[in-house]
């Protein structure tokens, strides 16, 4: 979709902060490139300037090379450089691996991405019996989950500016090794301080390949190819925490806690060796890179570059895009702070289940953690079905994307949003007024399965609604959401049981069900006013309005 800026940001393209780099780009507004929305969120906009010619990373070419002319501000000469892209069906290019070499690199992010969720559920199937080795109240036990989930809104913050760096394999690879080697003394904890360091440490680093992957996809398969990937993708963050107390439940029950420790190690040490063995650097602008420096190594000519070499923000600017800008779109921009609340809300629920379902049937029915467990089926049953419906959801946009000449409005994202939230408060209701100790164990448990299968809906809708409304700004809207939703599930474990206690079970569930379906008129309120909201804002991307782009320059916004 081609987006023009809707408002013009000097802290982005200040001319005087591009000049320190040594050359003024000469390419005009007429240059400026269409890209996917998902393609701008997985290149390096924040790093680049937006002068940059990002097609270098999207193009293919006959000779492998784009005529880049720039003017140097030292001699003022015109230079002429060659920006190194991929070949027409280049091998080493991701998106030209073979369909089967594809879905291996797909399936083994997809499985460490399932991990980190099933890794941050498993512990919940015994948060007794640590309060009890270490004689520290419940409170504090739930800590070792709330710690690891905060440490999913810190680590993106930093994770993602080193892999436009470094590229995703090296953080990938990294990242885990951390994480396997934190999650041992959780095994082996003599004292909770050892537990909680080491769980938030483990969390931080778990962040990272749960911030990658979806980049990851977007490195190896074309726009028309990622639905069904990105729906194997999308499922495996919300089936770890159903799989996680079910396997939890029965292990805790045979051998303890510490095993739930255990089964965390060697699943993170299986994905660790699949990603870092066997998954290969996909990063375009890193490939090219290494492409590059090859070239200029074999032909002696420096001419052959690539854009980072060329127009580099300077590290000052780059700090406040990846450490601040995410901040001023989420306090400032209505859409990024409604639907990252929404999002929050969707989270936070996610980990309430985990305290409310050990209160509904082990305190009020008396059944053991593994048989708890057990009722989490449907809530995985939930988002299996719904990922099977997401390629359906896909199809249904490209008929939009024709129907509007391949320049759909952002809202069009809306739609699978605006059916299926309604999922949720029906499966919240359902859930809270089956929870009574003596009515059957079915009624709460069917009450999962519309909850799992609107979380893939909502959350890939309120993704995709983001990426088209900002744009270049993409990256730090999800940063945002990341940031909010995170410290809020975190949070919301450490008063469930409080809650649950004062309003009893049936209340406080419906209270969160009330929640859901406030929460319900968000994709509305924006289906219907989300252009006119976008195009007062100072960072969203609307369609080629002239006029705004003009008013927003004259305002120097």
């Amino acid at each position: 979709m081609a987006h023009q800026p809707s408002s013009h940001d000097p802290t982005e393209d200040s001319a005087s902060e591009r000049t320190q780099i040594g050359f003024q780009p000469i390419v005009g507004p007429s240059a400026e490139p269409t890209f996917d929305g998902a393609d701008l969120v997985n290149l390096p906009t924040r790093t680049l300037s937006n002068n940059a010619r990002l097609e270098e990373y999207t193009a293919e070419t006959v000779d492998g090379q784009i005529l880049r002319e720039v003017k140097s501000t030292a001699t003022g000469n015109i230079e002429r450089y060659e920006l190194v892209t991929w070949k027409l069906n280049d091998p080493e290019n991701p998106k030209n691996w073979s369909k089967a070499y594809k879905w291996w690199c797909t399936m083994c992010v997809a499985l460490t991405c399932f991990v980190v969720a099933f890794n941050s559920a498993v512990i919940t199937a015994d948060i007794a019996g640590v309060s009890k080795t270490f004689g520290v109240s419940e409170e504090v036990s739930l800590l070792t989950i709330s710690l690891f989930v905060v440490g999913f809104g810190v680590g993106p913050m930093l994770f993602a500016p080193l892999s436009e760096i470094l590229g995703r394999r090296p953080i990938y690879a990294s990242t885990l090794l951390v994480a396997v080697i934190f999650t041992i003394p959780g095994a082996v904890a003599q004292n909770i301080g050892t537990l909680l360091v080491t769980r938030a440490i483990a969390g931080i680093a778990f962040s990272a390949p749960m911030t990658l992957v979806g980049g990851t996809l977007a490195d190896l398969w074309r726009n028309e190819e990622r639905g069904v990937p990105m729906a194997a993708f999308s499922a495996a963050p919300f089936i770890g925490p159903a799989v996680g107390p079910l396997v939890g439940g029965f292990l805790s029950d045979a051998a303890g806690w510490r095993w739930l420790y255990w089964i965390q190690l060697i699943l993170a040490a299986v994905a660790w060796a699949l990603i870092s063995f066997t998954v290969p650097e996909t990063y375009t602008p890193k490939l090219l890179a290494r492409r590059a420096k090859k070239m200029r190594k074999e032909t002696g000519n420096d001419k052959h570059v690539t854009e980072e070499d060329l127009d580099l923000r300077p590290l000052s600017q780059r700090l406040r895009l990846f450490l601040l800008r995410p901040f001023q779109l989420l306090f400032q921009e209505l859409i990024v702070f409604f639907i990252s609340l929404y999002m929050s809300v969707l989270y936070g629920l996610l980990y309430m289940f985990f305290v409310a379902y050990p209160i509904v049937y082990q305190k009020g029915k008396g059944y053991s953690a593994g048989t708890t467990g057990l009722m989490f089926i449907p809530i995985m049953i939930g988002v299996l079905a719904s990922a099977l419906c997401a390629p359906l959801v896909n199809k249904h946009y490209l008929t939009l994307v024709r129907k509007h000449n391949g320049k759909p409005p952002a809202e069009a994202r809306l739609i699978p949003m605006m059916i299926s939230c309604w999922c949720i408060p029906v499966g919240l209701f359902i859930f809270a007024w089956t929870s009574y100790p003596d009515l059957h164990w079915i009624g709460p448990a069917i009450g999962g399965f519309p909850v799992g299968f609107g979380f893939i809906f909502l959350y890939n809708a309120a993704n995709n609604y983001l990426v088209d409304s900002y744009q270049h700004q993409a990256a730090s809207a999800l940063a945002a959401k990341t940031f909010l939703r995170s410290f809020w599930g975190a949070a919301v474990v450490l008063f469930t049981e409080q809650m649950y206690d004062r309003l009893g079970d049936q209340w406080a569930s419906s209270l969160l069900g009330f929640l859901g379906l406030a929460c319900c008129a968000i994709p509305y309120v924006f289906y219907f006013k989300g252009a006119a909201i976008r195009a007062h804002s100072h960072y969203a991307y609307g369609g080629d309005d002239e006029e705004n782009v003009g008013k927003a320059e004259k305002t120097g916004v």
